[in-house]
């Protein structure tokens, strides 16, 4: 019995080793350009992508993309295929590991996988979605005072509301910490869960994506404190943006090509036809969910999003800077070079389409 043990522990720090080699295999491979391009050979188109989104409102390009063939179409022979995440952190781990290709994510997670990296490990190649966060609470609570000693919830601990929570309370004098306590307590947990313990009288608020902003307010009688657009210069920020592995990118530049066409074609159908393209996501959340939303909650959502190709980049920036304020980053981060949206920039000029920004921090 112990020889069987002490094996049995060499095995696990065999496959922990082996996994941890696999990750920085990855993000070295990423830094040097590796691959078919890299070793003097013309990219060429990949034989598969794979791709993460969320069963969210706010990737409905994502989900618009995929319902209607748009990437299918678009990648020809190249398989692709897909995977449901909940928060961007774990996504972010799936492009580490080389279980993704490319992802929609939000930004917190995509800085910090950009910084983990030393900038090396992956691409914001295009936006996605601008708006659809929210910090809804219970009824009674009706100033950033009315929090002190009060429980709240974000999806998940660095993802991109996580983040915002936790800078705009300390942004009021409200003390907060990644490892508990403080003037307010913040739980992440999982969206759904959030639902039902707002429900329950389990926590007093969240700050939350849509669809989940729309169904606290309407399913579980709560009421937004905070509408994040309200918190930036004009209204727009990102919430969803399309990331690529660097590596992937640069020995399969035709492939993300494909994929952008597809992204460009989703954005385009998703803002020219807004009725239908909210039963596209809604029955998709069914049928990856298993329920579907109420009509009103997905008017609602809707209604506090923007569709678009525009990653926002002056926002990112702030976003780093708001991961330093949460205390989930010691200082400003470099971004320079987190964006690469010549590819498409390249489709949108030759769709007459206007083009969009990489706010200095990469190639437009």
């Amino acid at each position: 019995m112990p020889v069987r043990h002490s094996a049995t522990r060499r095995s696990a720090v065999r496959r922990g080793l082996a996994a941890l080699i696999t990750v920085w295999a990855l993000i070295l491979a990423a830094g040097c350009g590796s691959g078919d391009s890299s070793a003097g050979a013309a990219p060429r188109p990949a034989p598969t992508l794979r791709l993460g989104y969320f069963a969210n409102v706010t990737h409905a390009a994502a989900i618009v993309g995929l319902d209607r063939g748009l990437f299918t179409h678009e990648l020809g022979s190249t398989k692709l295929e897909t995977q449901i995440f909940d928060a961007g952190p774990a996504a972010v781990e799936a492009l580490f590991g080389g279980g993704l290709d490319a992802a929609y994510i939000g930004p917190s997670p995509a800085i910090n996988a950009f910084l983990r990296s030393d900038g090396k490990a992956i691409r914001i190649i295009a936006g996605a979605t601008s708006g659809g966060a929210q910090l809804v609470v219970r009824q009674g609570i009706n100033s950033p005072a009315d929090l002190r000693g009060k429980t709240l919830a974000s999806p998940e601990l660095g993802n991109t509301q996580d983040v915002a929570l936790r800078a705009w309370l300390s942004s009021h004098g409200l003390r907060n910490s990644v490892q508990g306590g403080g003037d307010v307590t913040i739980v992440p947990t999982k969206n759904a869960d959030t639902l039902q313990l707002i429900k329950s009288g389990k926590l007093d608020g969240a700050w939350v994506p849509e669809p989940w902003a729309s169904r606290l307010v309407l399913e579980a009688g709560g009421k937004v404190l905070v509408n994040e657009r309200d918190l930036w210069p004009g209204g727009p920020f990102v919430t969803t943006q399309l990331t690529v592995r660097t590596d992937y990118l640069q020995r399969h530049p035709q492939t993300v090509e494909a994929l952008l066409r597809g992204h460009v074609d989703a954005v385009q159908w998703a803002t020219q036809n807004s009725a239908e393209a909210k039963t596209v996501v809604n029955n998709a959340i069914n049928a990856l969910t298993g329920k579907p939303l109420k009509p009103e909650v997905v008017d609602r959502a809707w209604q506090n999003l923007t569709v678009t190709d525009d990653p926002i980049a002056p926002s990112l920036h702030r976003s780093a800077e708001n991961a330093v304020t949460a205390g989930l980053a010691t200082r400003q981060a470099d971004l320079h070079g987190i964006y690469d949206l010549s590819i498409l920039n390249r489709i949108l000029t030759q769709r007459d389409l206007p083009t969009v920004s990489a706010g200095g921090l990469g190639k437009a």
